[in-house]
């Protein structure tokens, strides 16, 4: 049992061997791999901006801040983070930064001081940040501007030392990277009493006294003369609520200006060194000491503007309809029977749902509203539209076919009427299908469009769809004005293709002129011009048509009987 306890440890002892021989050859096969091609260190997604070189034997580094300040930008974590735009040039700084790049040319200048050697130099704008304090710090590491930790790729000159930072913060975090590898650090203003511990920071120096010194120096100083109370120096008055310190280059740090804070930042205390962004649901009040919630916008029914649409789209829809009983009492009538009955009714429903269609655009925009307001409006107008084509379209193949031997009497039946309206309502359809399948209208809140205010309204989701909708209407009532207009001096029988002309024309204005009124309005203005135009489109239509023919209808029988349209087409002819 003895011999069994002891061999055991023996066979653990041959299985260690075996595995270190294992894996001794293929850490021999991977070296000898390696040394056979070329290692390449770069990380080419990370790129360094602000930097300063020159080449020489042995390179001094160096950390400055040429710019005091940053542009902020918003970051959402999805992304990288863009790189650091500096702004604000500090003079001060940039002194020093000059006095190494001073130094060394006076030293390669002198031939007794480093014969034989040329000095070198890196130098990197911090820009106030860590980040760019570590990217530099890394950078000189790495021997290029692609970061490459734990590698110096740079087989020419070494890397000697860094000067810097001026900052006891990024000076902390630069001897944290630079202790690890043993590489001097000497800051000429970093005055942090952490600093002055050898364990923690082993290879860091600095050329001015630390906090403990001037502290001590400071309290035996007022202990010596008994002093109770300790001046407060400055040469500016404070700066209030809503602004914040902009510190005078080449002046004291007492020594500022008094700027207002930011568009959408606050600053709620006296002497505020940097402003505060409100979010993007608040908005700074005037004095800009507190965010205050963003009221919305939108086009509301209890806006003046917003009822008084609504009740002209109410009233105006009445309009068809008291023309649509007329029509309906006097459907024998001469004058209702030669300007095709049914297309006429169909039309008349049509203009109804138009101006009613209206009506989708006012309130706050929901998800279902802002999907369906669009689409009806195209669909209804494309009906609209197509019923005026096609009493166009029949107007002159009905005179057409009046000549012998025409070949047209078949196309004067109902039959084309409404294959023409189903055609074209077709096609819209298609594209409003394809709006809502590939990009569909939304509820959208926009922050952007005016300062301190939140608009809610549809976006279209594809302007492309959207404006192809409008361009398809536009091509209908093109062609409708082009056959109305050539077949306006046709008998007074057949007359209404004058009307028509007048009717596409003016809807033809009224939407054109609406494109750049629509495209310069903001906020509820743009949707009040969207239904400003479908209200005037179909009063266009509306007065121009029906207007005239319900005139005869009420007011001058004795002209709504077939003699007086046959003495007018003798005339006419």
């Amino acid at each position: 049992m003895i011999l069994v306890d002891m061999q055991l440890p023996y066979s653990f002892i041959w299985l260690i061997y075996f595995m270190v021989w294992v894996l001794s050859i293929i850490i021999v096969e991977e070296v000898s791999a390696s040394s056979d091609s070329k290692i390449s260190c770069r990380l080419p997604s990370e790129n360094i901006t602000g930097y300063l070189s020159q080449e020489g034997d042995i390179i001094m580094g160096g950390t400055f801040t040429v710019h005091s300040d940053r542009v902020n930008r918003d970051i959402d974590f999805t992304v990288k983070p863009p790189d650091i735009q500096c702004q604000r040039f500090a003079v001060e700084y940039y002194q020093t930064m000059r006095a190494l790049i001073f130094a060394v040319e006076e030293i390669n200048a002198d031939p007794e001081l480093l014969p034989n050697i040329s000095l070198g130099f890196q130098i990197f704008d911090t820009c106030k940040t860590l980040r760019s304090a570590a990217q530099g710090t890394l950078s000189m590491l790495s021997g290029k501007t692609e970061i490459t930790p734990n590698y110096h790729c740079y087989k020419g000159a070494p890397l000697a030392g860094i000067i810097g930072d001026a900052g006891s913060t990024r000076s902390i975090l630069m001897a944290q990277i630079l202790g690890l590898y043993r590489y001097p650090q000497i800051s000429y203003f970093a005055t942090n009493p952490t600093l002055s511990n050898r364990v923690l920071f082993p290879s860091f120096f600095r050329t001015i006294p630390s906090d403990e010194f001037q502290m001590r120096g400071l309290a035996q100083l007022i202990f010596h003369f008994g002093w109770s109370w300790v001046p407060f120096s400055k040469c500016s008055p404070s700066c209030p609520s809503g602004f914040h310190k902009v510190i005078l280059p080449g002046k004291p740090p007492c020594c500022y200006e008094c700027a207002r804070c930011p568009l959408g930042h606050i600053a709620n205390q006296t002497d505020s060194v940097e402003c505060h962004p409100c979010s993007w649901v608040m908005w700074p009040n005037l004095q800009q000491d507190r965010c205050l919630p963003r009221p919305t916008e939108f086009l509301s029914y209890e806006e003046p503007l917003g009822y008084t649409l609504a009740a002209i789209s109410l009233l105006s829809s009445l309009i068809p309809l008291s023309i649509l009983v007329v029509f309906i009492c006097s459907k024998k009538t001469p004058i209702v029977r030669a300007n095709n009955y049914s297309l006429s009714c169909l039309l008349l429903l049509s203009l109804f749902l138009c101006f009613l269609c209206s009506l989708g655009f006012i309130g706050y925009p929901q998800p279902k509203q802002c999907l369906l307001s669009q689409v009806a409006f195209g669909m209804i107008f494309d009906l609209c539209i197509s019923c005026v084509l096609a009493k166009t379209i029949t107007v002159v193949i009905a005179f057409t076919a009046t000549r012998p031997g025409s070949k047209l009497r078949q196309w004067t039946g109902v039959k084309s009427s409404y294959s023409i309206i189903i055609l074209s309502s077709f096609i819209q359809l298609c594209i409003c299908g394809m709006w809502l399948i590939v990009s569909p209208p939304f509820s959208e809140l926009d922050t952007n469009s005016k300062p301190g205010l939140i608009i809610v309204n549809c976006n279209e989701g594809s302007p492309i769809a959207f404006w192809c909708m409008l361009g398809y209407l536009g091509l209908l009532a093109s062609v409708s004005f082009i056959v109305a207009f050539l077949a306006r001096r046709l008998p007074d029988s057949f007359n209404e293709a004058k009307f028509i002309t007048f009717s596409m024309l003016a809807f033809l204005s009224v939407w054109v002129s609406f494109i750049p009124a629509y495209l310069s309005a903001r906020g509820m203005y743009t949707v009040a011009m969207e239904v400003f135009a479908i209200l005037s489109s179909s009063w266009a239509m509306v007065v121009c048509i029906f207007v005239p023919k319900c005139y005869i209808v009420l007011f001058r029988p004795n002209m709504n009987s077939r003699e007086h349209l046959t003495i007018k087409s003798r005339g006419a002819t």
